[in-house]
């Protein structure tokens, strides 16, 4: 009866706070200092009390501004959710315009006991060149303080008229967003995520926004707001950027009817963004410099007779020549004739000389326009060209595609970084008309392990001989791998992956073989003391592919995004040492999900002489959707299972 009590008085208290929303800074409720848990989350390090957004439109100093104004309560529940304390704002600005904030205040309460953040204590730095910060730490800061702050952004960008996250990492309660709307702005508006809207109301007020000298506008009140929302967590790898999914409203300026009359279109249509982009000094303009490539390369990078050959070498070149900076760069000022002439420079300086060089050499190049997978997906239904922040080249040659980014020195021709493989991109033929065109990453990712395992009964060890076969994207992993360390570190941390007694004795890579796509690695080794007792125990699973599974969320709504599809394979032969025979072998399995998206297999076989061990897994699908998280997660347990538990046994004779 107690714990019922208990159970109901914390559904009360939610009650309340939803009911009964505080609107005045400063102030928090009894039910909200007494609350210790959030029964709808009991794993919640913190919750959010309470969080309204205002954003209107205002007249400042003669000029249109849009205002936010913003409010939240934070409830600490326990001491993981400290990081919770740190505030940072950001701030957009241009060579000619930024953002200011104004009226910031922050209160921590500890039972009505209250501590005023200082003024002192509240730093703005320089993020780059068109982002500022401001940030604060709360203050007096302890298991069950609610953390309560306010602020006003003034931005002159009201073609950037900012939405509402209702998601974020921590649930809430309760989000409200309100938003005052001249009639003479429209927006395009979209809810993103599967949460639904508890209160979606809309309603115009009469001659609301006035300007001196010009007649008033009406306005568009609309309020959206939810109730329990669960927070979005981020526990887990493989996945495209959060903002695909999470929960919010979206604003984006099509069009501004001006109180003279005037009108101006922001939504444009493809046809217009393809004039623009032609014309453009940082992108058309800097695919019309063939001529300054033709005279700064050597001619024989120009004329190699066979076409696919030839497009290699220049992809080549490129990619040795220039040096990264990690900037993209594709809205900035891009330069490729500085750029190529410093050896380093921009995703877009990069890539352009690349697309200048291979027209010049007669190879049909054209600029593709995406956005990379931490970014989120370029909407298609009309242009946002605020969604692209990445390009590479689409090259046609002898009737097939290749899709180029020379910015990594380890991706090979025809394959894109990792952070590129989201979809699909939007090709920019500027003599006929921008098209969309889909991203296939390499399917042929293997990461191979064969090993052959000996005992010697003069010193109770064991050793063998180890190839490890990397292929596609494993590849480029591995060679970046090596080359970003010594062998010497290289080769340490390998053996420190690996448990037990195990040591290296020698060590090749086999560069007769090798590619820009396969790697293939030798390894002769030695496990001390591995032949003790009448009884030998051994997990073959001397390299496992995972330890863990990296999938353990009791519900993900999100779907899961490998990037490229993945094979592992495992080969081992173990000889039985003499004077031994076979007792127990690990017992096979097989186990698949779907249509062979995700399948797996275990076999193990033994002889007199020796057992083979064999394991493959194939993640043949980049995409699983959320409603089959669970089957994907069950497939890796018996992934895990497998290699941390399987234990081949050997008894003396």
């Amino acid at each position: 009866m107690q714990i019922r009590y208990t159970l109901l008085l914390f559904l009360f208290s939610i009650a309340l706070l939803q009911s009964q929303q505080p609107d005045t800074f400063g102030k928090v409720t009894p039910e909200e200092i007494a609350m210790t848990t959030y029964p709808k989350d009991p794993t919640a390090n913190a919750v959010v009390l309470y969080e309204r957004g205002d954003n209107y439109f205002e007249v400042i100093n003669r000029s249109i501004k849009v205002v936010k104004e913003y409010h939240v309560k934070i409830k600490i529940l326990n001491e993981k959710g400290y990081d919770q304390a740190d505030i940072s704002i950001p701030l957009r600005r241009t060579e000619k315009s930024s953002e200011k904030l104004e009226e910031l205040k922050a209160i921590t309460h500890n039972g009505l006991s209250q501590t005023r953040l200082q003024s002192s204590h509240i730093y703005t730095k320089d993020v780059h060149e068109f982002k500022s910060e401001c940030s604060f730490t709360f203050p007096k800061l302890k298991k069950g303080s609610i953390l309560e702050y306010r602020y006003k952004l003034i931005s002159p960008f009201i073609y950037n008229f900012k939405g509402w996250d209702f998601q974020s990492d921590i649930p809430k309660i309760y989000s409200e967003f309100n938003a005052k709307i001249p009639g003479n702005y429209l927006y395009n508006r979209a809810l993103t995520g599967n949460l639904k809207l508890d209160t979606n109301d809309s309603k115009v007020k009469k001659n609301c926004f006035h300007i001196d000298g010009y007649s008033s506008a009406d306005c568009e009140i609309v309020k959206y707001a939810m109730k329990d929302i669960p927070a979005f967590k981020i526990a887990e790898e493989y996945m495209l950027a959060s903002s695909n999914y999470i929960s919010r409203i979206d604003f984006e300026l099509s069009e501004y009817r001006g109180l003279d009359g005037t009108t101006d279109k922001y939504t444009k249509s493809w046809e217009d963004v393809d004039k623009e982009f032609r014309s453009d000094k940082n992108i058309g303009r800097q695919l019309t410099k063939k001529g300054f490539f033709e005279n700064h390369v050597p001619e024989s990078l120009l004329t190699e007779e066979n076409e696919l050959v030839r497009a290699k070498n220049i992809f080549a070149f490129v990619q040795d020549h220039f040096t990264w900076n990690e900037k993209f760069g594709i809205y900035g000022k891009s330069r490729v004739k500085e750029a190529f002439e410093e050896g380093k420079g921009n995703v877009s300086e990069i890539n352009m000389s690349l697309i200048n060089l291979l027209n010049a050499a007669g190879l049909k190049t054209n600029l593709m326009l995406l956005s990379t997978r931490e970014i989120g997906l370029p909407k298609k239904t009309h242009p946002v060209m605020s969604d692209f922040n990445y390009c590479i080249g689409k090259l046609d040659v002898n009737g097939k595609t290749y899709l180029l980014d020379a910015t990594d020195k380890y991706v090979a021709f025809g394959m894109l970084p990792y952070r590129a493989l989201n979809y699909y991109g939007r090709v920019m033929d500027f003599k006929n008309e921008s098209y969309w065109y889909d991203i296939e990453p390499e399917k042929n990712n293997l990461h191979q392990v064969r090993m052959h395992l000996q005992f010697n009964l003069e010193n109770n060890n064991a050793s063998g001989m180890l190839d490890i076969t990397n292929l596609g994207y494993n590849a480029i992993n591995v060679r970046e791998e090596i080359n970003s360390q010594s062998d010497e570190d290289y080769l340490a941390h390998f053996e420190e992956n690996i448990e037990g007694d195990f040591s290296i004795l020698s060590y090749q890579r086999k560069k007769e073989l090798q590619e820009d796509t396969k790697t293939i690695e030798r390894f002769e080794f030695e496990i001390q003391n591995a032949l003790n007792g009448d009884m030998v125990y051994l997990n073959p699973f001397l390299i496992r592919f995972f330890k863990e599974n990296p999938f353990t969320l009791e519900k993900r709504t999100y779907p899961v995004d490998f990037g490229y599809p993945r094979k592992y394979k495992f080969f081992m032969i173990v000889d039985v040492p003499e004077g031994y025979v076979v007792h127990e072998l690990p017992k096979p399995q097989v186990i698949q999900m779907g249509d062979e998206i995700v399948e797996m297999k275990f076999q193990s076989k033994g002889t007199e002489k020796n057992v083979l061990i064999t394991f493959e897994l194939a993640l043949n699908d980049t995409h699983i959707p959320a409603e089959n998280y669970d089957g994907l997660k069950e497939v890796f347990k018996y992934v895990t299972d497998v290699q941390n538990n399987s234990l081949l046994i050997f008894k003396k004779i």
